[in-house]
């Protein structure tokens, strides 16, 4: 009897190409193939290998996958499957040293901009789940890749570039500051549905640390240890806080007690709000006023601090001049005293001298001889 030779598969960095190049996420490949998303992420990265029926699956399907894409640039995410991002998915969108994965070789606003279409859905999407703000998702999302351009050859070369933009989205979207701004002291217009406005509420209520840590494990799908990197936390605090989420969201909606479900319905509230981001080219523009601005803020700021100075140095005593000391008490003086108010016989003596006449020699009056 003879035996079936096994489908041939390509390299792991290939696998992961492919995947990228027709926009699926890990978890939509691990649903067509039948295993979970985390047999995925070890078939890409080399951990394990695929046998049976489950890697003739894979091989057709990345088949499938090249023959279709061949000649095709990437496409956007849909927006169902936008919030499932992880970094997985974007670790090879970004070249190391500059080679992409293709032949060609890619601008660095090429790459900036591959990188906006494919992580900047997702993350307004996720960011409004933070914030419960649309413009405030918006404004964040734009306000990261911003940042990420001005240090994009930084960027570049990370080991996560989405999620070096993701943590400078959520930490500008979660900052206190926002609370005094005028714009954001009133609350916008809620979810249409009831059910989504119950979830957005009971996320609202939650702290920003809870908050972020269910976005990222539920909503997201990053591991424990990978969302306790990102909010700064030992993985048992991001378990503690995850499962007080969990908690406080359970007791508010006890439908959303399982954690599939949950995750289900946190997508599904950030995909019925239609949140669009900005145009790449007009986030690189934006990113290149906004330092221009502040390097000409800047300069006049070098420039009066010098002016200061020169004219401090103009003016100021060319010697030096001592303090005039302090005055001290003279011991043996008697104080001076000021005339008080006359007596009745002092003023009866001042009134009789004004008008008698007193004896004695006359009053000499000089002459001019």
């Amino acid at each position: 009897m003879t035996q079936t030779p096994a489908a041939q598969l390509p390299p792991p960095e290939e696998r992961r190409r492919l995947r990228e190049a027709a926009s699926l996420t890990q978890a939509q490949v691990a649903e067509r193939v039948g295993v979970s998303r985390e047999t995925v992420r070890a078939w890409e990265s080399g951990r394990t290998t695929p046998r049976g029926r489950r890697r003739e699956a894979y091989a057709q399907l990345l088949r499938t996958v090249a023959d279709k894409t061949e000649g095709q640039e990437p496409e956007e995410v849909d927006d169902m499957t936008a919030l499932q991002i992880t970094p997985e998915d974007t670790d090879t969108a970004l070249p190391d040293d500059g080679e992409p994965p293709h032949e060609r070789r890619l601008t660095p606003a090429q790459a900036f901009d591959a990188l906006y279409a494919f992580c900047a859905p997702a993350l307004v999407r996720q960011t409004f789940l933070l914030t419960g703000r649309r413009e405030l998702a918006r404004e964040s999302v734009e306000r990261a890749f911003q940042h990420a351009w001005q240090r994009w050859p930084e960027v570049a070369r990370d080991r996560d570039p989405a999620g070096w933009v993701r943590a400078t989205a959520y930490d500008f979207a979660l900052s206190p500051w926002h609370r005094f701004r005028p714009r954001y002291r009133h609350p916008e217009p809620p979810p249409s549905d009831a059910f989504d406005r119950a979830l957005l509420d009971v996320l609202l209520r939650l702290p920003p640390t809870q908050r972020r840590t269910l976005v990222l494990y539920d909503g997201v799908g990053l591991d424990l240890p990978e969302t306790a990197a990102e909010t700064e936390a030992s993985t048992p605090a991001a378990a503690n806080r995850l499962l007080d989420a969990r908690t406080a969201v359970a007791a508010r909606l006890p439908d959303l007690s399982d954690p599939g479900t949950l995750h289900r319905r946190l997508a599904e509230l950030a995909s019925t709000e239609r949140l669009r981001a900005a145009k790449p080219v007009e986030v690189r523009d934006g990113s290149e006023r906004r330092a221009r601005f502040w390097t000409r803020a800047a300069i006049a700021f070098t420039v009066a601090l010098i002016g200061t100075t020169a004219l401090t140095l103009r003016t100021a005593p060319t010697q030096y001049e001592p303090p005039v000391p302090p005055g001290t008490t003279v011991r043996g003086v008697p104080p001076r005293m000021a005339p008080g108010p006359l007596s009745e016989k002092e003023l009866e003596l001042r009134e009789k001298l004004r008008t008698q006449m007193q004896a004695g020699p006359e009053r000499l009056v000089p002459q001019v001889t």
